[in-house]
């Protein structure tokens, strides 16, 4: 069975953010990842951490100003500044937390325009530079139109192909069951072919973003796949509970 990390952005949303630690482990989870953990200082999420004996598997870099309508920075010409300065804000919390993998967001923009790629390639090489050396990966998530429209990371091809046109060593494909069902389908061989690049997976229900188990995969089926090709990292619950969090869990049972 793979090792199920919650999305605390999304589940146990019952608690408020810091008690969901302890909600988690004592549900079950042994990791949780977070989309933005900047609401609370680094020591105080690795205290929590520390408390529930949890892993923190993952969190995203700043992704600009998210009120207004930014996803990300990484593919914005004009804006690399700003995602340096995301860059700096969040290794405190990735030192604090042992966190080992943080995920790049491109925002917005096209893949035809060449100053987007331009400011999207050099943003990625900045990143890995400087987190290279502490031991951290820089993952890349494709994600769907339907979701973010706009979205300039919306093909598994090309982040593929970019991160292995790149070699950068610590730069890795985040794996999103649930957008790469929506975006191209093939999602056994996929995870397959796409396997040496790797370093987190995440799951959901499609086309809801519920429980898995609960769409139009067989998510058991996929699990059980991870575990025949090798996968050894974590898979992150990144759904949305359909009812309360509690209820929802029993999906864990049949895996």
């Amino acid at each position: 069975m793979p090792k199920f990390a919650a999305n605390l952005s999304m589940m146990f949303t019952e608690w408020s953010l810091l008690d969901r630690f302890a909600a988690a482990a004592d549900h079950g989870f042994q990791a949780v990842e977070i989309l933005f953990p900047y609401a609370h200082a680094p020591d105080e999420i690795a205290r929590r951490l520390e408390d529930a004996k949890l892993a923190l598997a993952l969190f995203n870099l700043p992704p600009g100003n998210w009120e207004a309508g930014e996803r990300g920075l990484a593919a914005v010409p004009g804006r690399e500044a700003a995602f340096q300065a995301g860059l700096q804000t969040a290794l405190p919390y990735a030192e604090a937390c042992a966190v080992k993998r943080l995920h790049l967001m491109s925002g917005h923009g096209e893949r035809a325009d060449p100053k987007a790629r331009e400011a999207y390639v050099n943003a990625i090489r900045h990143a890995c530079a400087v987190t290279a050396p502490r031991g951290i990966d820089i993952l890349i998530e494709p994600i769907n139109g339907r979701d973010m429209p706009g979205y300039f990371l919306n093909d598994f091809g090309y982040a593929a192909e970019l991160i292995r046109t790149l070699g950068l060593p610590n730069l890795r494909l985040q794996y999103d069951i649930y957008h790469r069902q929506i975006l191209h389908g093939d999602v056994l061989r996929s995870l397959e072919a796409l396997l040496p690049l790797i370093g987190h997976v995440q799951t959901s229900s499609v086309p809801n973003r519920h429980e898995p188990g609960t769409g139009e995969l067989d998510d058991a089926r996929i699990f059980r796949h991870l575990d025949e090709i090798g996968y050894e990292g974590f898979v992150g619950c990144e759904y949305r509970p359909a009812g309360g969090t509690l209820d929802g869990l029993s999906w864990m049972k049949a895996v």
